[in-house]
């Protein structure tokens, strides 16, 4: 099979978000546009400029983060990518799993980075006081049986 330049770029892409690190940062204008769509469930914005903002932020708040994307799911206008999440926060190691879809130009750059992971299970759920809320309001809402 033949790879396309938007299926070679978005294994790069994977690629590099393996390798993230606030000492790489700089080098994601080399995979993104400069108006790159960047969302997560905390997060949606515009820009590359920005979307490094977003990643340096989690930098400084987390400790040993990284990226292992597991599966690269591709399409013409780019793909899928699960990954696992892994750092220490609040001196807790902390891990959760998520994809991202990526679109990509014509060029090979990416036009959006759209994340989606359990934000409630993932990351509320472990802040004192308000994860022990979030866990009874699920309990009230789930199904049993």
């Amino acid at each position: 099979m033949i790879m396309t330049l938007k299926q070679k770029s978005l294994d790069k892409y994977a690629q590099y978000l393996e390798s993230l690190s606030s000492s790489t940062i700089n080098s994601l204008d080399d995979y993104v546009s400069d108006n790159v769509r960047f969302k997560d469930p905390f997060n949606d914005v515009r820009g590359s400029e920005k979307m490094k903002a977003v990643f340096l932020h989690m930098f400084d708040h987390i400790e040993d983060v990284k990226f292992s994307v597991h599966r690269v799911y591709r399409n013409d206008d780019g793909g899928c990518l699960e990954w696992t999440f892994c750092g220490k926060f609040m001196n807790r190691n902390w891990s959760f799993d998520g994809t991202s879809i990526v679109i990509l130009h014509t060029n090979g750059l990416v036009l959006e980075h759209i994340d989606h992971w359990d934000a409630a299970s993932s990351f509320l759920e472990r802040i004192p006081i308000l994860g022990w809320i979030i866990k009874l309001i699920r309990k009230r809402i789930m199904i049993t049986g």
